[in-house]
């Protein structure tokens, strides 16, 4: 009896480990825009990217490394912000906003660890802390790191990170 319920622990580790193999495989089979609508935490995100006209950008061969705010984080606004980055007239500061979260290149949870700034798409720096708490992109927690997309890599964080100005 106890060889088998040894077997199936052993056997259902296993099944769950292929499962988790296979999801994360799935996962960098896809781009960035993908990714994140998979992971369904980010349809804020995929709306202001589709909106800035920035999604087929994070849809090409990359590689980059995005800081995404959840649906959540976008939620701490304050009221009406996003509707308003919304309308066509403020396309420029969506885009202005949305590529203040990407960094050019493959930037791992290990690395971002080591950084203490990060030059972001649209050409102005963040600043990258480390403490007990873990790690902040300037004012936003990461709240989980390193989901593998085919042409990057998806950091999660807690708030919308803001350039000076916006």
């Amino acid at each position: 009896m106890k060889l088998r319920f040894a077997n199936l622990v052993v056997a259902t580790a296993t099944a769950l480990s292929m499962i988790s193999v296979g999801t994360s495989a799935r996962a960098a089979e896809q781009d960035i825009v993908d990714t994140a609508v998979a992971a369904g935490q980010f349809k804020t995100l995929a709306a202001a990217l589709s909106g800035a006209g920035f999604a087929s950008t994070l849809k090409g061969p990359g590689p980059f490394t995005v800081f995404a705010p959840t649906d959540a984080a976008f939620a701490k606004l304050p009221a009406g912000t996003f509707e308003s980055l919304l309308k066509p007239e403020n396309k420029d500061k969506l885009a202005a906003i949305l590529t203040y979260h990407v960094v050019p290149g493959r930037v791992t949870a290990a690395d971002v660890g080591k950084l203490r700034e990060a030059k972001t798409v649209n050409g102005k720096t963040l600043t990258v802390s480390t403490s007990g708490s873990g790690v902040m992109i300037n004012e936003a927690k990461v709240t989980a790191t390193g989901i593998a997309a085919s042409n990057g890599v998806i950091h999660v964080i807690d708030s919308v990170i803001l350039p000076a100005g916006n």
